[in-house]
């Protein structure tokens, strides 16, 4: 049985506030919960109900009724089981290959299928501006149906990172260059901006080589592409031509 104490602790992290405060946060769903233990995460406690309990091999764990499981879940529809993990430490990023950096994108699905989309395409590394939503809010962790355990994420000044690289910057415009008629390289950072107002014009000014997805609709009335559409055509285009 989960005590008043485990699901007011549990429920916390569901905050950004207390899942630094505490250095842990939530996953949920079996999938993504055995990809996060067969990874380099550290688990704390794990939560499930009898149906599912024993998919996991692991000594810290609770049976939980589907009662329980409501009164701690982050999701609408609660998952059968739900773990606790302690938040890695930071790796310093590479400056070479491919990086995906966000510049303010805020909605926690884009950003869990923008991690699954860096994971698929090999591209293992990303960095975050830091008002990009928290990689460990509940909801992007679903997302990422597990690849975040494969995917280094970094937040930090995305404009000082830029400006001191000497990668080519890639940026994704609506009036940039044809990405199919475009020369890409193996190395270079590729920035995607917010859902509604694109790259930051701070960052804008340092792009180095502006690109675009070209529409072949015959009205071509459509004003843009959902940010996660947008990276899963220009990673493939990049890394094609590998």
């Amino acid at each position: 049985m989960v005590s008043k104490n485990q699901i007011k602790w549990i429920t916390s992290l569901q905050l950004k506030k207390y899942r630094f405060e505490n250095q842990l946060f939530i996953a949920e769903g079996v999938k993504v919960i055995q990809e996060l233990l067969q990874s380099n995460f550290v688990l704390e406690d794990l939560f499930a109900t009898e149906e599912v309990i024993n998919s996991f091999s692991v000594n810290n764990k609770m049976v939980v009724t589907d009662a329980e499981m409501k009164k701690i879940t982050a999701l609408s529809s609660p998952s059968s089981c739900l773990a606790v993990f302690q938040m890695p430490k930071e790796r310093k990023i590479s400056n070479q290959g491919l990086i995906v950096a966000l510049d303010d994108v805020r909605d926690p699905g884009n950003l869990g299928t923008i991690i699954r989309l860096c994971d698929w395409f090999g591209i293992e590394q990303m960095i975050c501006s830091k008002e990009t939503v928290d990689v460990f809010n509940p909801k992007v962790v679903q997302a990422t149906m597990g690849s975040l355990a494969r995917v280094n994420i970094q937040y930090l000044d995305i404009q000082e990172f830029i400006s001191n690289s000497s990668l080519p910057i890639f940026g994704t415009f609506m009036d940039g260059n044809n990405i199919y008629s475009e020369d890409l390289p193996t190395d270079g950072i590729i920035i995607f901006g917010n859902e509604a107002n694109g790259i930051s014009a701070e960052i804008e000014k340092l792009v180095t080589n502006r690109i675009a997805i070209p529409r072949f609709g015959k009205l071509q009335k459509t004003e843009s592409l959902n940010v996660a559409t947008a990276t899963a055509i220009i990673l493939s285009e990049f890394c094609r031509r590998l």
